[in-house]
């Protein structure tokens, strides 16, 4: 249950623009004034993705903190990882304010941030100072300006190689233009193999959009198999607008939250019968129940971002432990023996 505390916080932020108390949230975590109980697990929570240790599959979405400047609350803050950005070779401003909304009757949030952030050398100087913890990754992104964006990614790439566990190829923000295209076969294909060149020993994920037919899943899941990446993220935010009550239905950018749940955990589904690569299930995660369906979806982990602006950064221990709870009920003593259990139920 959520605190006193953090209830009035809360209800305080809410009352202010949302990035405005998007920026206040990320000020008080650095100030150590949020909940900080460290990873949780238990022997049955620990697992691994990509030869990475996790305490717990519980993550943290890319977007939350875009610049690397909390890395140290957010490790502690209940997580079993976490991932930051999207950082850019170039600093940039992103598009113009406003441009995060809050969906409060849907649960939800649209944004149209357009990767605004400090640039790649300013976000991996801080990674490298960030000390021993849980895994870290970086989300990559490619300059709103570019002429190559595909030679962005490799920038980006080179810079972060020694300083995260994992790096992840953006090509399904809504919100650069034409960046999704991106996700077409040939072009996802020479932009893999470019940033696969230059990573290291980095895993490489990659991040999908949820608005992919059919056959651009199996495109996907094709060109996933033959670079060689380490995981698939499902999904980004969407640009459907389904079923949405809430004044701001209607803006520009990319929903996520509650009404995202369903069609993203489709195509994870989708996405797990096509290919044997680790799938980490994101889009609409508010509860315990929620992350164990993505994972009995085919997710070996999963990651939140929205649910903390109604939730609270508490929400990921009750999650957590609500996932160890529901594992034990039905008899898994690992929660990688319930990856994919029930993925008959979403195809």
């Amino acid at each position: 249950m959520m605190s006193l505390i953090e209830r009035l916080g809360l209800g305080a932020l809410h009352r202010l623009d949302p990035e405005v108390a998007h920026g206040l949230a990320l000020r008080a975590l650095r100030c150590n004034l949020a909940p900080s109980p460290g990873p949780v697990t238990t022997p049955r929570l620990q697992t691994t993705l990509a030869d990475m240790y996790l305490p717990n599959p519980v993550g943290l979405a890319a977007g939350f903190d875009k610049n690397g400047t909390a890395v140290a609350p957010l490790s502690r803050a209940g997580f079993g990882f976490i991932e930051i950005g999207a950082a850019t070779p170039l600093p940039q401003p992103g598009n113009p304010r406003p441009r995060l909304f809050r969906l409060s009757e849907d649960a939800a949030a649209i944004n149209r941030f357009g990767f605004n952030n400090e640039g790649a050398d300013a976000i991996c100087g801080r990674l490298a100072r960030r000390g021993a913890g849980i895994p870290v990754g970086l989300n990559l992104g490619a300059n709103k300006t570019s002429t190559d964006r595909a030679d962005d990614f490799a920038r980006v790439m080179i810079a972060a190689r020694n300083h995260v566990d994992f790096a992840t190829v953006n090509v399904s923000s809504p919100n650069t233009e034409k960046l999704r295209d991106l996700q077409g076969k040939a072009a996802l294909a020479a932009l893999l193999d470019g940033v696969m060149e230059v990573r290291g020993a980095t895993p490489v994920f990659l991040k999908i959009a949820p608005d992919l037919s059919e056959a651009e899943i199996a495109d996907v899941a094709e060109v996933a198999n033959a670079a060689g990446i380490s995981a698939i993220i499902a999904t980004n935010t969407t640009l459907g607008r389904d079923g949405l009550r809430s004044a701001h239905a209607q803006q520009a950018g990319g929903l996520s939250g509650a009404p995202l749940f369903e069609k993203s955990t489709r195509v994870l589904a989708r996405l797990s019968t096509l290919t044997d690569i680790p799938l980490i299930g994101v889009g609409g995660v508010s509860s315990a129940e929620q992350a164990y369906a993505k994972i009995c979806a085919g997710a070996s982990a999963v990651q939140l971002y929205t649910a903390l602006v109604y939730g609270g950064i508490g929400l990921v221990g009750e999650i957590t432990r609500g996932l160890d709870a529901l594992l034990a009920r039905d008899g898994f003593d690992q929660v990688a023996d319930a990856v994919g259990s029930r993925k008959g139920d979403w195809l």
